[in-house]
């Protein structure tokens, strides 16, 4: 290889360094520790997964699918979300297990980029997926999880934006006539483009009252007094049912006290196709992007030849991690042991004892360092075992 490339990395790919890896291992055993409570059960797939069928049905975009051959020809990807693996094991391995089902991860995913994309093509979620009850209960208690995990990981001020894609895809149906233009616009909504959006809606030949009621739609964002408006706009039976499940579950979220947390966004979007139901993502103060999001998928095992209802949701820790804004606090270290060649022995029964206790610490030897001041003012406290006195260490 090119000695160009000696320090670069794949395209969206990152290291991690020890400051931010113990953040993000805070972080990761925060969240956990809060799902653990929730009786949530801890779940692994494999990185690697077929791309007829996890691949597939994960919904995500084929040029953003990192794809390899396996020694047989089959075609295997690694895997770009964990909802659409856990699905395969919830209609296969679990298929026989009690339901509902509740199981949580924490694990990479991976997403190719564009080049001017400057996103990270691998990082870390932690979710759960909630298999088996299609009630608003178990739409509201994701919701709620994740606002305790948010909570548990240090993220006070936070928001957490819910909406319905059937409202959506139901009321872009009534006006547009079909689904191919209904995709279009869900694609603005998606990206947020809401000036395209307009500019699109003037060109359709349509009703003065059907473009209002599309210009409406992107005002629909506020406290629950936005359900009874988007209610004015829809005919359908689908999406009056919409609106009817986002009452229930703002309801139930009333009891939880979470309700003061909660933005009802009714044109929201999201970048899976899989969603069904009910959607919602978490902002944090600061950031111009959600930390994260999830929804309800009561299509996804079909696709696994078992039909069931699910919902859940996916923190992203990289996102978490800038949000708390503590990627370059120093390492906690506690003690350095600096010891000369003759005194190890002491010097290792010191850090045994040490270590028994609790402690994390560093044994170095004192030839293996140029400033041995410059090198102990890491620690928190330095014992130093240097010279043939036996009389045993001094601290710092």
């Amino acid at each position: 290889m090119s000695k160009l490339f000696m320090f670069e990395k794949p395209l969206g790919m990152r290291d991690t360094l020890p400051e931010l890896y113990q953040l993000k291992r805070q972080v990761k055993d925060a969240i956990s520790s809060e799902v653990s409570l929730w009786g949530y059960e801890p779940i692994e797939t494999p990185t690697l997964e077929f791309y007829e069928t996890v691949g597939a049905a994960s919904a995500t975009l084929d040029q953003q699918l990192f794809k390899l051959l396996d020694q047989q020809g089959n075609t295997l990807v690694l895997r770009p979300d964990m909802t659409a693996p856990i699905a395969r094991i919830a209609a296969s391995t679990l298929n026989q297990a009690d339901r509902p089902l509740r199981l949580t991860y924490d694990a990479p995913v991976f997403r190719a980029q564009q080049r001017e994309g400057g996103k990270p093509a691998e990082f870390e979620q932690v979710g759960v997926e909630l298999i088996g009850d299609q009630s608003s209960s178990a739409d509201a208690e994701v919701i709620s999880l994740m606002m305790a995990s948010l909570e548990r990981a240090g993220t006070a001020s936070y928001r957490i934006a819910v909406g319905h894609i059937g409202f959506v895809n139901a009321l872009l149906r009534e006006v547009l006539g079909n689904d191919d233009r209904a995709g279009r616009f869900r694609r603005y909504l998606y990206e947020k483009n809401y000036v395209g959006f307009r500019q699109e809606v003037e060109k359709l030949p349509l009703s003065s009252i059907d473009k209002r009621r599309l210009f409406q739609l992107l005002r629909l964002k506020g406290g629950p007094e936005i359900l009874s408006q988007a209610d004015e706009l829809v005919e359908s039976a689908e999406a009056k049912e919409a609106l009817q499940q986002l009452n229930n579950l703002i309801s139930i979220l009333e009891s939880y006290d979470l309700s003061d947390k909660l933005i009802i966004d009714l044109n929201l979007v999201m970048h899976m196709s899989y969603y069904t139901g009910t959607v919602f993502e978490a902002y944090s103060e600061g950031l111009g992007y959600p930390v994260g999001s999830g929804g309800r998928y009561d299509q996804l095992l079909d696709q696994f030849d078992h039909h069931e209802p699910a919902t859940g949701f996916g923190l992203r820790l990289d996102r978490l991690t800038e949000a708390l804004g503590k990627e370059k606090e120093p390492l906690t270290k506690d003690t350095c042991l600096i010891f000369s060649h003759d005194r190890r022995k002491e010097a290792m029964q010191k850090a045994k004892q040490l270590r028994q206790d609790g402690q994390a610490v560093v044994m170095q030897e004192l030839t293996g360092v140029k400033d041995v001041d410059a090198y102990s003012a890491q620690f928190q406290d330095v014992i130093y075992y240097i010279g043939t006195n036996g009389n045993g260490g001094a601290s710092k």
